[in-house]
């Protein structure tokens, strides 16, 4: 619901409130020139003694006028001639036109009304209150991405438009919301829906009829500092029983113009004084260092806008078009997705087109909108969803836990959910499981049992479509045919062989890096932005279903990387293996945020085997900035697959490397990673102690095998790798 608040008033006002940002960001650098070109009023002193000054240089005087940013302006009338100056306060002499800027008017008038007068003036305050709604709903939306307000300017990662969208409205939302919530204030106060028009004072005495006291010798004007005053208007001239009107920042008055004494008074109204406030807040009159802030936070408004529809754009692109999608209020059946790379989409899809076909109005959502007042006609509701690394959500399926949890009452729609993974990883389907078991928890009805897919079976899907449409009274036929992935062609430009010695042939295999456009770099797709740790997905020739490894290189290094054992029957590590430079394979990237080492500075203990090795090495050759690291490299012999041996002593002479520990299973004393762990128990559980972090890759047995060599290590000091990756400082990329 929050999203949606969000998405739509900013796609539809997007350019009413870019111009109203722009505009008033322009308007923001008027107070404080005004401020630094103006003289200013000595300290101390009086509207008498300036008044005096300015009166005998200016015969005729009938105003005096000063701005909250200290500029002094006087009219007069003199001999049948009007004139105005910008005044010097110490002197009374003129040292400038009055005339206003014709620059800052007509920026005035486009910011208040579009020219427009009063519709002008209603539309402007609908782009305020979109940019308020905006602002209020952005930062709940920043709030729950980075895990809470305490984590408000937290580490961000994803594409770089919608880092840039997030990292801009952060700094920038504080100083948006008063903006925008000062402008409907003076809206409000233009059209009288606030009481605050000012009353004019009172004579509580009769005028004395009496003239010509001199100006320095009137109490009540001796008695204002000219830093409050706002005008002081003069006696018409030959009238005895005209007085004086002066206006301040506190009230106005009205002052005989023969005693000096103060005939009525009237202060400002809390109304008044809150109008005055806001005022200063909105136009930096007065508060010129505060308005240049307030205008450099609102250029960060079209930089949001057009990130925002660029991160939109990118998410409507990259999901599959749902063919026939029926409006959310008016679905029988709603399908809920939860997705990591998209594959899930397209499982959706198919069960979309079927169900339509047996006659039901179905309506398919990311799970992360997940709002049940949506969907008023809803008979049942079906949850498709992946698992991302150990357990937790897809993208498309954040909060979706937790949004269920505080649902005042579960729906009464029964339940149905399908959950996609692969059985040889320990976590299989288990968002699925922590949704089907949440529902039941609260109460929510279910409808069938919770199905599984396995590795993208169509056979599995097909068998729980049956199940589905029993449950349902319907007869359902599930056909799907995955759709290939969108790719690109890379071409290998170099090759190193290991292991053949030992029957483990293995390659380092070094791919071109295509070529990246902006759209690319703004929304992080294609090969614009990658480090090491993501994957690679290779489709291998004569199938659809991609094969994943781990990159061993990043972007700034200028080419991808990848390590591949071959092994018996396997059709894409086969077709790696026997490819030679200048022949292409057709791949694609997807990030791996679970699996990346940080930008901070705690050092590293990288544990890896074999082609584990992979993004390890690639996280080695990205320490630019010297970060301690302890690689920990289990292989069969050193002189047939030590991966990456020169790199590695060059790396470690540059200070990449902090400390290089290998494990040979086979030659003069056979031993594995994990026995090289125990081998060094003191040195690793002091940097653990100290904060290190730790990063494991290679096969499912090797990381069993560290996990329990660090349980005995970790043992003596109360901890262990459990309590550890609740911490986030140990984690997992095994197959």
């Amino acid at each position: 619901m929050i999203r949606a608040v969000h998405r739509w008033p900013g796609l539809v006002a997007l350019v009413l409130v870019t111009l109203l940002a722009l505009s008033g960001a322009a308007l923001s650098v008027f107070p404080a020139a005004e401020r630094l070109s103006a003289p200013q009023a000595p300290a101390g002193q009086s509207v008498a003694d300036l008044a005096a000054r300015v009166a005998a240089r200016h015969p005729g005087l009938e105003q005096i006028r000063r701005t909250p940013s200290g500029k002094v302006t006087a009219w007069w009338f003199d001999g049948g001639t009007p004139g105005s100056a910008v005044i010097d306060p110490a002197t009374g002499a003129d040292v400038g036109l009055a005339d206003p800027n014709p620059v800052e008017r007509w920026l005035t008038n486009l910011h208040r009304s579009l020219f427009l007068d009063d519709t002008g003036r209603l539309a402007m305050a609908a782009g305020a209150a979109a940019m308020l709604v905006l602002t209020l709903s952005g930062a709940a939306l920043v709030a729950r991405r980075v895990g809470g307000w305490r984590r408000w300017f937290a580490p961000l990662r994803g594409p770089l438009a919608g880092r840039l969208h997030v990292q801009t409205a952060r700094i920038a939302v504080f100083g948006l919301a008063l903006s925008s919530v000062t402008a409907l204030w003076m809206v409000a106060s233009t059209f009288g829906l606030i009481p605050d028009e000012a009353a004019p004072p009172v004579a509580e005495v009769a005028a004395s009829g009496q003239t010509g006291l001199p100006l320095d010798r009137i109490e009540a004007l001796r008695a204002i500092p000219v830093a409050e005053l706002r005008d002081l208007t003069f006696p018409l001239a030959g009238d005895a029983r005209d007085v004086f009107s002066l206006r301040t920042a506190g009230g106005s008055g009205l002052i005989d113009q023969g005693t000096g004494a103060l005939l009525g008074w009237q202060d400002l109204t809390p109304w008044q004084k809150v109008s005055e406030t806001v005022y200063m807040l909105h136009t930096g009159q007065g508060a010129a260092l505060l308005g240049l802030v307030l205008g450099l936070m609102a250029l960060s408004v079209p930089v949001i806008g057009m990130t925002g529809a660029l991160v939109w754009l990118a998410g409507r692109l990259g999901r599959p078009s749902i063919r026939g999608n029926a409006p959310a209020a008016r679905a029988e059946t709603v399908i809920l997705v939860g997705s990591e790379g998209g594959s899930t989409w397209g499982f959706a899809a198919t069960l979309a087109h079927s169900l339509r076909d047996c006659g039901q109005m179905v309506h398919v959502a990311p799970m992360q909108g997940f709002d049940p007042a949506r969907h008023p006609k809803a008979r049942v509701f079906l949850v498709l969803t992946a698992t991302y690394g150990e357990g937790d959500a897809p993208a498309s399926a954040r909060g979706f836990l937790r949004r269920m949890e505080t649902l005042p009452k579960p729906p009464a729609a029964p339940l149905a959910v399908l959950g996609f993974g692969d059985r040889s990883f320990p976590a299989f389907c288990a968002h699925a499981a922590a949704v089907d078991s949440t529902a039941r928890a609260l109460g929510w009805p279910v409808l069938m049992p919770m199905g599984t897919v396995d590795r993208q079976s169509p056979e599995d899907f097909a068998r729980w479509g049956r199940s589905l449409g029993a449950a349902m009274g319907i007869e359902l036929d599930l056909v799907h045919q995955a759709v290939p992935p969108a790719t690109t062609r890379l071409t290998l430009v170099s090759r190193r062989d290991y292991g053949a010695e030992v029957q483990a042939p293995t390659a380092i295999l070094r791919f071109a890096l295509p070529r990246t456009t902006l759209w690319h770099r703004l929304t992080g797709q294609g090969f614009a932005r990658f480090q090491a740790g993501d994957l690679l997905g290779v489709v291998p020739e004569g199938s659809d279903l991609p094969r994943f490894y781990s990159l061993a290189s990043g972007a700034p290094d200028g080419f991808v990387e990848i390590v591949v054992r071959k092994h018996p029957g396997g059709l894409c590590s086969g077709q790696l293996m026997g490819m030679e430079p200048g022949e292409s394979a057709r791949v694609f990237l997807r990030s791996n945020p679970g699996f990346h080492p940080g930008s901070d500075k705690a050092p590293l203990i990288l544990i890896g085997a074999g082609s584990g090795i992979g993004p390890l090495a690639g996280f080695v050759r990205a320490n630019r900035r010297r970060r301690p690291l302890h690689l920990f490299f289990g292989l069969r012999h050193p002189d047939s697959d030590f991966l990456y041996r020169e790199d590695l002593t060059t790396w470690q002479a540059e200070g990449r490397l902090a400390r290089l520990t290998t494990a040979f299973s086979r030659g003069a004393r056979p031993h594995y990673v994990q026995d090289a762990l125990r081998m060094e128990a003191a040195l690793v559980r002091d940097a653990i102690l100290k904060g290190a972090r730790i990063m494991v890759c290679g096969g499912r047995d090797m990381a069993q095998g560290v996990a329990q060599a660090l349980e005995d290590i970790l043992a003596p000091v109360g901890l262990t790798p459990a309590h550890m990756k609740a911490q986030g400082r140990y984690v997992e990329d095994v197959y």
